[in-house]
């Protein structure tokens, strides 16, 4: 019997720019099935800009039938109102993610640069070496809020995966490797 491969739709919310990636996991292999950015005009109403993230949100589940919806969570910075806008968007993604009954998870930025590179406070630039890494990825992104939209999916995927959850008995990659030494692949 063929299991169906899992597709995570993974958000980087932002009110000018939203970055998405999506995966497919398929006999535990990584693919990426597409990754970009959702631009948005600053001359736009704040309302329009929410509009057209709801609808983006639609089309990339209509399109992949993703059967998990990620999203990074927003940083707490000091511009109140930028706070405001950026949780307005991760809210109507969310929303849209709901709607279409996906299940959603959030991660922190350091939760996700811990995930993809064991470095919490890793450069974007390492996230996206990283990534590139683990997918066999060859293009160069414009835009950093993709990578880490597929950071996010990653993330994910690595936080659904009973070895690698740490339940009290995992404390690090290197314990991690000692306690599964069959998974550890040299190329």
């Amino acid at each position: 019997m063929q299991k169906h491969p899992k597709i995570i739709l993974g958000i980087d919310p932002g009110t000018l720019l939203m970055g998405y990636g999506i995966i497919e996991i398929s006999s535990n292999v990584i693919c990426m099935r597409e990754m970009s950015v959702l631009k948005l005009s600053g001359k736009k109403d704040n309302y329009i800009r929410l509009q057209l993230i709801h609808k983006k949100i639609e089309e990339l589940i209509e399109k992949h039938r993703p059967n998990e919806f990620a999203i990074e969570a927003p940083f707490f910075g000091k511009n109140v109102q930028s706070m405001l806008k950026l949780g307005r968007a991760q809210g109507v993604a969310i929303a849209a993610a709901m709607s279409a009954g996906l299940p959603v998870t959030e991660y922190s930025p350091k939760k996700i640069k811990q995930s993809i590179t064991g470095n919490g406070n890793a450069d974007k630039d390492q996230v996206w070496k990283m990534l590139q890494h683990l997918l066999a990825l060859k293009e160069i992104p414009q835009y950093y809020d993709a990578t880490d939209a597929l950071a996010v999916a990653v993330c994910h995927h690595f936080q659904d995966r009973p070895a690698l959850r740490s339940n009290g008995t995992l404390k690090s990659w290197k314990d991690f490797i000692t306690k599964n030494p069959t998974r550890i692949t040299v190329k």
